[in-house]
């Protein structure tokens, strides 16, 4: 398993992050009706926005996932906000970065996964939109955008309700 790096502008990042106050706020429909229309498209058993800070990966919506957070060193969302695009992995199994990480090796048992950005501003990334599978999938380049237009709609609340 291999640990998510730092971002270049983990301290500016962060700050952004902390500015916005929507971390560990309540759920709120908008977020959640976004993630369950990407687990309907993709039917895909967990769909999350995840917001990545300096020590875990917080959920502010999810489908299909009990726990509302994870650490940031195992976290998917930790390597996808080090990418201007979406971070696809169709086997986890077959990823050096993956392959032993105790989320694939043991509950939820992640072998998909897909997250896109969510870029505040230029190379702000705040955390993913994310669907994740228990087992390996291929995704179209119709579905790397779709995920991608998802993820812009939640940047779009984002932007409107916390900015």
């Amino acid at each position: 398993m291999m640990k998510p790096k730092v971002p270049s502008n983990e301290a500016e990042r962060l700050c952004a992050l902390n500015e916005l106050n929507i971390l560990d706020t309540p759920p709120e429909s908008c977020f959640d009706d976004i993630t369950e229309q990407a687990k309907s498209y993709f039917k895909l058993p967990i769909a999350l926005v995840s917001l990545v800070d300096d020590r875990r990966q917080w959920f502010k919506s999810k489908q299909g996932l009990s726990v509302s957070e994870t650490a940031k060193d195992i976290s998917f969302c930790g390597h996808a906000i080090n990418h201007d695009d979406v971070l696809y992995v169709p086997d986890t199994k077959e990823d050096v970065r993956f392959a032993t990480n105790p989320l694939v090796v043991g509950e939820p048992y992640i072998r998909f996964y897909a997250g896109a950005p969510l870029i505040l501003r230029q190379d702000i990334r705040l955390g993913t939109l994310c669907v994740i599978d228990r087992v390996p999938r291929e995704f179209s380049d119709v579905d790397l955008m779709v995920l991608k237009e998802l993820a812009a709609s939640v940047l779009f609340i984002i932007n409107s309700e916390f900015v």
